[in-house]
């Protein structure tokens, strides 16, 4: 038996939802307040991370609780992974700063 894949969607206004566990590539129920009900994922998604519920162009806004957190860098395929490796934050003015994988910042020296 295997668990089905889901994702909440949490303001049916948002261009992302967040992976409720660790997602493969596949199919993906969405929850919450989604327009259509699941997805294809492309990629693997970190648990608690986002993905694109369609494509997003460069420039575009991330939309999440119904408000803009975010402008993408690059070009972001529906279904696949959205963080700092293809978005910035508009919340965070650090998030430039921030290891695009681990989150950690790359403007501190840890000795």
């Amino acid at each position: 038996m295997s668990l089905e894949q889901t994702a909440f969607v949490i303001d049916r206004r948002d261009n992302v939802a967040t992976a409720l566990s660790a997602l493969a590539p596949g199919s993906v129920r969405l929850t919450g307040e989604p327009i259509q009900p699941e997805i294809t994922v492309t990629q693997d998604i970190p648990d608690g991370h986002k993905l694109a519920l369609r494509e997003i162009a460069a420039d575009e806004d991330i939309i999440k609780y119904g408000v803009v957190i975010g402008r993408a860098t690059a070009p972001i395929p529906a279904g696949s992974w959205v963080h700092l490796h293809c978005m910035r934050s508009l919340v965070d003015e650090r998030s430039s700063h921030l290891d695009t994988v681990t989150g950690a910042p790359n403007d501190i020296s840890y000795e």
